[in-house]
């Protein structure tokens, strides 16, 4: 199984992209676990947002989510336990959560980061549109700090679900994904050597098809 996880500030996507990937992957013929993100489910249910205290019960409901998702080619998650870690941190500096967090995001294999380019949606669970660069920077510099690679997607619609199936192509040869059925053949480890992969050049040249180096 490959593992894809959707990570970004509020408004930038995550879902709508989520679904994108999941409706393509299958088109193709293979077979895909969708994720939902539990912590806007839990908003939706609760009509509210978490309590400082909620925080540890979401973040282990959503892996034990992934964790027991079926059999597939394909693992798409709608977030990890690592945005709800960096919520806890901003909003109540709790950073308790990030060593678990960052455990659980090592088991996947693509890690994409959504940029900041679309715009803002209001959602009365939404704290604003200020919000999101202060998340995006706390969600990178938590990567950075557990050494691991992630790519950030650009693009709106179409352009925006090409680049993500772009980077999810990658991933998947490398990985072995080779029969037509995506029957999950071999995997070797795969490793992001840009060091500028927070300069916003350096992404935008990445989805244009070239690779800074």
């Amino acid at each position: 199984m490959i593992r894809i996880a959707l990570l970004g500030a509020e408004s930038t996507g995550k879902t709508q992209l989520a679904k994108a990937i999941t409706a393509n992957l299958r088109s193709q013929g293979h077979s895909v676990a969708s994720i939902p993100e539990t912590l806007r489910l839990w908003c939706d249910q609760a009509g509210r947002t978490p309590r400082a205290d909620e925080q540890w019960a979401i973040a282990l409901a959503h892996a034990a989510r992934i964790a027991q998702a079926p059999t597939a080619t394909y693992l798409v998650a709608d977030t990890t336990a690592l945005m709800t870690a960096v919520y806890s941190d901003l909003l109540f500096s709790d950073d308790s959560l990030y060593a678990y967090a960052l455990e659980q995001q090592r088991s996947f294999d693509l890690t994409l980061v959504m940029g900041l380019d679309l715009p803002w949606t209001a959602d009365p669970l939404r704290d604003g549109p200020h919000s999101r660069a202060p998340v995006d920077a706390a969600l990178r510099a938590a990567l950075a700090r557990g050494n691991l690679p992630y790519q950030v997607v650009y693009g709106k619609d179409q352009t925006r679900t090409r680049n993500a199936l772009n980077a999810i192509e990658s991933i998947a040869s490398r990985a072995g994904a080779t029969s037509a059925r995506g029957r999950f053949l071999s995997k070797t480890p795969w490793v992001w050597n840009c060091e500028k992969c927070s300069d916003p050049e350096c992404e935008h040249k990445l989805f244009s098809g070239l690779l800074h180096r």
